[in-house]
């Protein structure tokens, strides 16, 4: 493995810094829903991770979720503080980490001298879009004390599927040629 010098080392800050910032963005487009709201948070989450691979997409969710906990005003409704992630819709939070880490993992780092195929693309962002939902529902179920399963499901995995079925497919539609992109660079 070649060391990295000092141009490729500043770029991956200023990509981890980029996505964090992206994240950040997504606060600003929320539709209040419940106990959940929908948010393009997770896209760009899971998008992070898809064309940076687990290690960089994973550092920029947490450089935002860092900021999220020291206050910033970057979680959804453009708040901040860390009794966010004790709130119903806290595990939707921890599953944004999640959600890069797999979606990179799966996806692999990319290099300039290989294309990933389709296919894995595909499965990665599907994957990442879903593993949100794990610590999501569980600490929903938790906080808002849900009798059943099935009723934690109706509220924070059920309205949202179309949703993400819609932003899982635009960030997939992107994602080859923006992994090419990135590469060069990394």
């Amino acid at each position: 493995m070649k060391p990295l010098t000092k141009r490729k080392v500043t770029v991956r800050i200023a990509l981890v810094a980029l996505f964090a910032a992206l994240i950040a963005a997504g606060t600003f487009i929320t539709i209040p829903f419940g106990p959940v709201p929908f948010v393009l948070q997770n896209m760009f989450a899971m998008l992070a991770g898809l064309l940076m691979g687990p290690f960089l997409g994973g550092g920029a969710v947490l450089l935002y979720l860092t900021a999220g906990a020291i206050g910033a005003p970057v979680f959804a409704g453009a708040a901040g503080g860390f009794v966010h992630f004790l709130s119903p819709s806290g595990g939707y939070l921890y599953g944004y980490f999640l959600s890069a880490v797999a979606a990179g993992f799966i996806a692999g780092t990319p290099y300039s001298e290989t294309q990933t195929p389709l296919w894995r693309v595909i499965i990665a962002g599907v994957l990442g879009m879903l593993v949100v939902y794990v610590p999501g529902v569980i600490q929903l179920k938790i906080v808002l004390s849900c009798a059943w399963w099935p009723e934690a499901f109706s509220y924070g995995f059920f309205p949202f599927l179309i949703g993400d079925a819609i932003k899982c497919t635009a960030a997939i539609a992107i994602a080859p040629r923006l992994r090419r992109l990135i590469a060069h660079h990394l």
